[in-house]
């Protein structure tokens, strides 16, 4: 019955990693919106000169500061997740080894 469980667990881990990358590829998505508009601005202003920011720049570079650390902390996750799923799965290789299958 503690192979059903450690099933169990994998599958929360895997489920755990899916919607962490889901997220990741929605900043991801967004970062890139916010690119090609600003490279549509460039080219619309004749490539030379760069349109004046909407915002201050502190706030983009807050901005982009608070990003960052969400994109740390989901890649901590994934990497946490990741040991944990190489962990149960040598947990289970050992144990069906253990078992003479």
């Amino acid at each position: 019955m503690t192979y059903v469980g450690e099933r169990l667990e994998v599958r929360e881990a895997i489920d755990q990693l899916e919607a962490i990358l889901r997220d990741v590829a929605e900043e991801l998505a967004g970062w890139r919106a916010r690119a090609l508009k600003a490279e549509a601005e460039v080219k619309a202003s004749g490539g030379g000169k760069v349109a004046a920011p909407k915002q201050p720049p502190g706030d983009s570079e807050a901005e982009n500061k608070v990003l960052r650390q969400r994109v740390e902390a989901a890649r901590a996750r994934v990497h946490e997740l990741l040991q944990r799923l190489t962990f149960l799965e040598e947990q289970a290789n050992a144990q069906v080894r253990g078992n003479g299958k």
